[in-house]
């Protein structure tokens, strides 16, 4: 082997120059994938975080997932109904402390209860229309990031004021109001109640920002019409990966409706999928082009080596050595341009990770979002090996059905 080997080096130092120009098209191309496949998965990272920061873990809400059967099938094999009317009852989820008490038995993450509805915020003459979600402060600190939106006043002082109400800062900037004013919040039904806005938050959503806001739980079921009823349950997972597990035994335990992240977002999951599948394609096409140049430069060895091949069969060697020869050749320039691309990946992912951006005056500067990961080194060299490989493989196989007495007839 080691002779083999020696040979083969010998081979690639006669012709340098096609030597490093094809090690370079490798190493670019290790490169230049390893890079991108560090800026992809961590872009896809850092937005999974921010997701899965920004809702809840799971979410139980006050629906079925399939419509209740009607007594009549039970009875009959073929029914058809006409003129159905809803049942005259306040829907959401009854009993809450029961419900939560429940799931505390068994869920291994935080839960807040939470009652949403529609109202009309009033003040200085001017209405918005807003989605108003009633909290326990402590429990909603618990399970999402909105300590980390507040701009002005404390998220937490709707605990300690009983018509506390905190708004996004582009609604307040809208009707011209600020933290320590009393606006009037009317619900569908007519009911109307006022509020002390305690505090702003600033998410960057617009829809957030301008159209929701939260208040005591107690004082939105009053403005509701809502006693001792909720409509959602927010969970906050300290594994994220159960979130699956645990919306299906939510869901079968409660009877209502419970929506993992994952489930939630599930076209965006594939559509994670689909770019990875993109990325890998385009690094492959890259490592394939390179492989070009390595073919190129075995064929042209093989093709001014014909004297030495045909010397090398006269002493005996068998044509499994004459092709392994060429192959290592491929594989020599392969292995030098994965070694040089993976230093080129790495300087180009730190370099890119130093990189900083300021968009708006809300959006504080932020920078690319590089992942560091082996496997992206080790997928790019093993693309660079294989390809190196088949390259050198098709050059090598001609290489080794060369007769030695055409050759050496030609030659003379």
């Amino acid at each position: 082997m080691m002779l083999l080997l020696r040979i083969a080096a010998t081979h690639i130092r006669t012709r340098m120059r096609q030597t490093v120009v094809s090690v370079l098209g490798v190493a670019l191309g290790v490169g230049f994938s390893v890079a991108m496949a560090s800026l992809m998965e961590g872009s896809q990272r850092d937005f999974t975080a921010t997701l899965i920061d920004a809702i809840p873990h799971v979410e139980i809400v006050d629906e079925q997932r399939a419509p209740a059967e009607q007594p009549a099938s039970t009875v009959y094999d073929a029914v058809a109904y006409y003129g159905l009317r809803p049942k005259e009852d306040l829907r959401g989820i009854r009993n809450p402390t029961e419900a939560l008490a429940a799931l505390r038995d068994w869920v291994d993450g935080k839960l807040a209860q939470r009652l949403s509805g529609q109202a009309v915020l009033r003040y200085s003459g001017q209405d918005i229309g807003m989605t108003l979600t009633g909290v326990d402060p402590k429990r909603e600190l618990s399970v999402s990031n909105i300590r980390d939106d507040m701009r002005k006043g404390s998220f937490e002082d709707l605990g300690t004021t009983a018509n506390g109400l905190v708004i996004g800062d582009k609604a307040a900037e809208r009707l011209g109001a600020d933290v320590g004013d009393t606006v009037t919040l009317t619900s569908a039904s007519g009911v109307a109640k006022r509020f002390k806005i305690v505090g702003l938050f600033h998410t960057g959503i617009t829809t957030s920002d301008e159209g929701l806001a939260y208040a005591p739980l107690k004082a939105v079921q009053i403005l509701l019409e809502k006693p001792d009823i909720i409509n959602s349950i927010a969970i906050r997972l300290n594994n994220i990966s159960q979130a699956n597990d645990v919306a299906a035994r939510a869901e079968r335990q409660l009877g209502y409706k419970a929506i993992s992240w994952e489930e939630a977002n599930e076209g965006l999951m594939e559509a994670f999928f689909v770019r990875n599948v993109i990325m890998y394609t385009v690094v492959g096409a890259i490592l394939v082009v390179a492989g070009f140049g390595i073919f190129n430069i075995v064929s042209t060895i093989v093709h001014e080596k014909a004297r030495d091949i045909a010397i090398l069969k006269s002493l005996g060697f068998p044509e499994a050595d004459i092709q392994q020869i060429f192959v290592l050749e491929g594989l020599v320039i392969g292995i030098l341009g994965a070694l040089a691309g993976s230093a080129l990946g790495f300087g180009l992912s730190s370099y890119m990770a130093t990189i900083r951006f300021e968009f708006t005056q809300d959006v504080e500067m932020t920078h690319l979002p590089i992942f560091f990961s082996g496997t992206h080194y080790i997928i790019a060299c093993l693309l660079a090996l294989f390809s190196s490989g088949i390259a050198g493989y098709i050059p090598a196989r001609k290489a080794a059905r060369l007769n030695p007495v055409d050759i050496i007839r030609g030659a003379t």
